[in-house]
């Protein structure tokens, strides 16, 4: 089974998952929180394929919603490690990354819906250069940006489940800056 009809099978079992438990909603999002993620990139060639694991703290110990429980802001650090086609196409290359995004969250009904939208700006540093046949970074150092749609669930709405697109690039700095796309399905689990 390939990693694109994989990414596909855990989809649709989180949304059934998510749509199938009741949820208390907001009352998590200013919990740390552990998470794993698992992504791919959606091209037609040279395919890459993430696994990250990480963790999710408050933006601040004392923090004031903007708007009360609808708007939250927390920090999400990350280890990553990418699997793609090396260059000549003859075996598969291994890229560990490390990163930090700062993230913005809204939850609807005024703070008491299970579901969420987040975005969210950071930047990662990889152990090498990615390559693959299709594209090749110049630098090691990436800007990410990433949007999400997510629903909680659990009795505390302790449980999270997202889907999320991201994107790498260094924002011309030096190029070649082709950037990846990732698409990524995270469960989250807030203490």
């Amino acid at each position: 089974m390939n990693h694109k009809s994989r990414l596909a099978k855990m989809l649709l079992f989180a949304g059934c998952l998510s749509l199938s438990v009741g949820a208390e909603a907001a009352g998590m999002d200013g919990a740390r929180g552990a998470y794993l993620e698992l992504g791919a990139t959606a091209r037609s060639r040279g395919d890459a394929e993430s696994f990250t694991i990480g963790v999710v703290l408050p933006w601040s110990h004392g923090e004031q919603p903007v708007q009360p429980r609808a708007l939250s802001f927390y920090w999400d650090f990350f280890l990553s490690q990418w699997r793609a086609p090396d260059p000549v196409g003859a075996d598969w290359s291994s890229y560990t990354q490390l990163g930090v995004i700062a993230n913005w969250r809204y939850r609807f009904d005024q703070g008491a819906s299970p579901w969420f939208v987040e975005a969210g700006v950071g930047g990662t540093v990889m152990d090498s250069l990615y390559r693959t046949s299709g594209r090749e970074f110049s630098t090691t150092f990436q800007f990410t940006e990433q949007i999400g749609v997510g629903r909680s669930f659990g009795l505390q709405g302790e449980h999270e489940l997202s889907l999320r697109l991201q994107h790498f690039s260094n924002a011309g700095i030096k190029e070649p800056n082709p950037g990846e796309n990732f698409v990524r399905l995270r469960y989250l689990y807030r203490f």
